[in-house]
């Protein structure tokens, strides 16, 4: 039995400068928003991981707008700016987006529910292998109450950064071509 290939049709060029460079803008703002220091007593180890959440949305829907280098370097100054080991950031974006390139096609118009249980997923692993990271190089097992309410925080606050950055896309670089949700 001959098994069914599905492909995704090629993405249409984006005319407008603003909008090739969304994806990156977006990845730089949401680093800075994960950095802007705020008053409140263990709020930099509880920051939802507003990168991914960028990452995530730009890999299902414009791959070809968000190049690996710009999520190294990104990962690499969100670890520079919060002080934890460099590089690790960087590893957990270009991880996440090469597991989620490999599954794109699953996520592809389908409907929020589905592409938000993709990205609850991620998260949960993504979370788990950071903690994991900081564990071995702290050389000591941390305390994992943290690491799950970041990643909580993360998946609550995804609807909302997936809203706005949708809306930004169709404003600048317009609606998934093939009616994606």
């Amino acid at each position: 039995m001959a098994e069914r290939v599905f492909s995704l049709p090629a993405l249409p060029r984006v005319p407008s400068g603003a909008g090739r460079l969304l994806p990156s803008a977006t990845m730089v703002f949401a680093t800075l928003i994960a950095v802007i220091p705020v008053r409140a007593p263990g709020y930099a180890a509880l920051t939802p991981a507003f990168s991914l959440m960028a990452a995530y949305h730009w890999t299902i829907y414009r791959p070809d707008l968000l190049p690996p280098f710009v999520l190294f370097a990104v990962g690499v100054a969100e670890d520079l700016l919060t002080g934890g080991p460099v590089g690790v950031s960087a590893l957990l974006l270009l991880v996440a987006r090469a597991a989620v390139l490999n599954n794109r096609r699953y996520f592809v118009n389908r409907g929020f529910a589905f592409v938000w249980a993709g990205f609850t997923i991620l998260t949960a692993i993504g979370m788990l292998g950071l903690w994991a990271v900081h564990c071995a190089l702290d050389m000591t097992i941390l305390d994992f109450r943290s690491t799950l309410f970041r990643a909580v925080l993360t998946i609550a606050g995804f609807p909302v950064a997936s809203f706005l950055v949708g809306r930004a896309q169709r404003a600048l670089i317009g609606p998934w071509p093939i009616g994606a949700r």
